[in-house]
């Protein structure tokens, strides 16, 4: 163990694009912090497509200098071979004793560029892929889902070392259900958060409504994040139309807020006019002042056909704010153990879970979170506890800092 310690390891980190969200946070902030006298790193990054938030600054605050190849984008492309060719010559130049990928398309490129090096160098290289979410249903038809999973599994198998997922549940249908990689394989580190941000929310609770308009007496209910197809923020409109067409006296007063940006802003925009909710669905666009609007909500939604472990939740659990959500991926290892059931919706430890293919059952899990303020405080309280015990950017940072010394042997 001292031997390895005094070996300044290199890293190079991938990804394929510092789009908004958590995978560019989560890049960012290791590159940042494992530089120092036993690390030295180095963040290789694909250009943001047309539509998506860039999060380059995010890298500059922090020190962060990406080495940028602008032919890797998300989408399969035949720049995708001048791609694998930048990032090899690349990993010659800088010759690293651990190569670490994050997302699909980084994780292919990088492990295969990562593996030529490997044995055209002849030297010891450990190859780290980081899933913090999947491609394995919901994103694409069946025969290019069969072929995404078959390029993951010769992957695992011949070009990784390591694989991390970020919850349990995550393991669970990577590995057992899509059947990648061996279990030996695997590590569980969760998604860190840096928890400082988010001090003394309350005191910043009328900034953000103030700002749109809502008035104290009304349930913020908020979807954070890009508007992309598999968030499902349509699904999230037609909510918001079945309790406009719906509501009673009984019903508590619901505002419907979408924070983020994306390819479909202009579609959803026109979606909410069209289904006549544009008076109750506000779009705000892309937000850097999580600090800010977080405080000023009372939900937080995800309608999501599938997750990593979503961002926004951490987030909104760290603000102790009551979270509702579809059952996907590391969500259910959010929202803990079942506490009450219907034949709609599960109410659970840290959040209500409801059917992202029922509208009706998901608006009524909303309802019963909506009209229960103890309920909201309760589920609040429980989620920044744990988010405090288990997502802090430095438990993250401590964790990768003990795989690579345990990989580096």
């Amino acid at each position: 163990m001292s031997g390895v310690a005094e070996k300044k390891l290199k890293i190079i980190r991938i990804i394929a694009r510092l789009n908004v969200g958590g995978p560019a946070r989560h890049v960012v902030w290791l590159t940042d912090a494992l530089n120092d006298t036993n690390y030295s790193s180095v963040l290789i990054a694909g250009s943001v497509p047309e539509g998506e938030e860039d999060m380059s600054y995010f890298a500059r605050q922090h020190g962060v200098e990406p080495i940028y190849i602008e032919e890797m984008s998300r989408e399969l492309s035949p720049k995708d071979i001048v791609s694998l060719w930048k990032v090899f010559k690349t990993i010659w130049r800088e010759k690293p004793d651990i190569i670490h990928t994050h997302t699909a398309k980084a994780g292919t490129i990088g492990r295969a560029a990562g593996l030529a090096y490997k044995l055209l160098s002849f030297r010891k290289v450990v190859l780290i892929h980081t899933y913090h979410g999947h491609i394995f249903h919901s994103y694409y038809g069946a025969a290019k889902t069969k072929l995404f999973l078959f390029i993951e599994k010769t992957l695992a198998r011949f070009a990784t070392d390591r694989i991390i997922t970020i919850s349990d549940q995550q393991f669970k249908e990577i590995h057992s259900d899509f059947g990648v990689g061996k279990t030996r394989q695997f590590s569980v580190i969760r998604l860190g958060l840096d928890l400082k941000a988010f001090e003394d929310s309350e005191l910043r609770r009328s900034v953000f409504r103030d700002e749109i308009g809502i008035q104290e007496d009304e349930i913020a209910v908020a979807l954070v994040g890009r508007l992309t197809e598999i968030k499902n923020h349509s699904f999230f409109l037609r909510v918001a139309k079945l309790y406009k067409d719906t509501k009673t006296s009984d019903f508590p007063d619901l505002k419907f807020v979408i924070i983020g940006d994306g390819n479909l802003r202009t579609e959803l925009e026109a979606e909410a006019k069209a289904l006549e909710i544009d008076d109750l669905v506000m779009f705000t666009g892309n937000r850097d002042d999580t600090p800010t609007f977080y405080p000023g909500l009372d939900i937080i939604a995800l309608t999501s056909r599938n997750e990593g472990t979503p961002l926004s939740l951490i987030e909104g659990m760290a603000n102790s704010r009551a979270v509702i959500s579809t059952p996907v991926g590391g969500v259910v290892d959010l929202a803990g153990d079942l506490v009450n059931e219907t034949t709609d919706y599960k109410i659970c430890q840290r959040a209500v879970l409801a059917n992202g293919e029922n509208p009706e059952g998901f608006l009524n899990g909303l309802i019963a979170l909506a009209a229960d303020p103890v309920l909201r405080q309760e589920m609040g309280s429980r989620g920044v506890r744990f988010v405090k015990d288990t997502y802090s950017k430095d438990a993250l940072v401590s964790n990768i800092r003990n795989l690579y010394q345990e990989v580096a042997k």
